[in-house]
């Protein structure tokens, strides 16, 4: 059986805030050569740290765009500024093939968690820096951001104040700039109904529980953000080390919460409905996304709870994100029909979950 931690944390994410010194806000910034400009000047200064590839708004694809957003690299506001927004992305495992030197400004070590930068441009600031690993990795996930911070610090001006710290558009992120979030799997805490006086909890002690993607969104198969509301007087330690601990919090919640679903008196309908949804994606024709999310959300449940197996629990997260509608589009390189895509993805269900995952013996 996979552990507490494993089964709930999904990733961390640390997203740093910042704003060139002398330059108006993104919203306020009306030359749009002035803002390509700017674009220009951090790819620039982040070529000479990573291995980045930019991408401008309005030359990707729209469904290039909302695979981008999927996958957490930008945000819908990004990839809807089509005059003058644009992403730097880099993949660890990019570089590590390509003999990238950023290695030695971080001094990580062979075998650390790989992770994937992104640098967004002209969203809602001048830069949104950050880094995205899988599991409980908030101080590692800092350090990498950082890092990059640190250089680019060096070739581009930060709007800085020394009272208030970094400038930024939106007044909740002045200070450090900082937004440490974990996404979470917590089927227990939902089916129990806890989940309200969670976020209420959490609420007053300086935190924020959103959906999948971010402020207005839905929480999709049991999946939920939590990140810190405050960045003005407190420092980055204090912030990344408040979030773990309520993240371990919340996970020792959902296993007291799993352990009453699997100990209730209906434990033998959610055992069928977590193995009849393995069997279903096991042999399905065509599947929905929709009906898929919900089918998979059954089988991690199940793996969680021990009535089903795998080796590799964040795979099931990996594969749940590759077949979402635009990834699909984009691996194709096509723009499938609806009926095909699910077709395609049903396809894509019985090869992975006949290999990856298992009923128990």
């Amino acid at each position: 059986m996979v552990n507490n931690i494993e089964s709930t944390v999904i990733s961390s994410r640390v997203r740093l805030a910042r704003n060139l010194a002398d330059q108006p806000f993104p919203n306020r910034l009306k030359d749009v050569r002035a803002a390509r400009q700017i674009v220009r000047s951090v790819f620039e200064a982040a070529s000479c740290v990573r291995n980045f590839r930019l991408s401008w708004m309005d030359v990707v694809t729209d469904t290039v765009a909302q695979s981008l957003c999927d996958d957490h690299l930008i945000s819908p506001g990004l990839a809807a500024n089509k005059r003058c927004g644009a992403v730097l992305i880099a993949d660890e495992a990019d570089d590590a093939a390509s003999g990238s030197r950023y290695s030695v400004v971080t001094g990580e070590e062979d075998g650390a968690p790989k992770g994937k930068f992104s640098v967004m441009i002209n969203e809602e600031d001048h830069l949104r820096e950050q880094y995205i690993v899988k599991g409980l990795n908030l101080p590692y996930a800092y350090l990498k951001i950082s890092a990059v911070d640190d250089e680019l610090s060096k070739r581009l001006r930060f709007a800085f104040d020394p009272q208030l710290g970094y400038l930024t558009a939106c007044p909740t992120n002045l200070g450090t700039g900082l937004r440490a979030s974990v996404m979470l799997f917590l089927p227990g805490l939902t089916r129990r109904k806890k989940m309200n006086k969670i976020i209420r909890d959490l609420s007053e002690l300086g935190h924020t529980v959103r959906g999948v993607y971010g402020e207005g969104s839905a929480a999709e198969g049991y999946m939920y953000q939590v990140s810190n509301e405050v960045t003005l007087g407190v420092s980055e330690d204090y912030i990344l080390s408040e979030v773990q601990r309520t993240v371990l919090e919340i996970v020792n919640f959902e296993a007291y919460a799993r352990k009453d679903l699997a100990s209730g008196g209906r434990t033998a309908d959610l055992k069928d409905a977590c193995c009849r949804a393995y069997g279903i994606l096991c042999n399905c024709e065509k599947v929905s996304f929709r009906e898929f999310l919900r089918l998979a959300s059954d089988v991690k449940l199940g793996i969680a709870l021990g009535w089903l197996e795998t080796e590799d629990f964040s795979a099931v997260d990996d594969f749940i994100a590759s077949v979402r509608p635009s990834n699909l589009d984009v691996l194709l390189d096509e723009s499938l029909e609806p009926f095909e895509r699910d077709a395609f993805r049903a396809q894509k269900c019985r090869e992975f979950f006949r290999c990856v995952t298992r009923a128990e013996l």
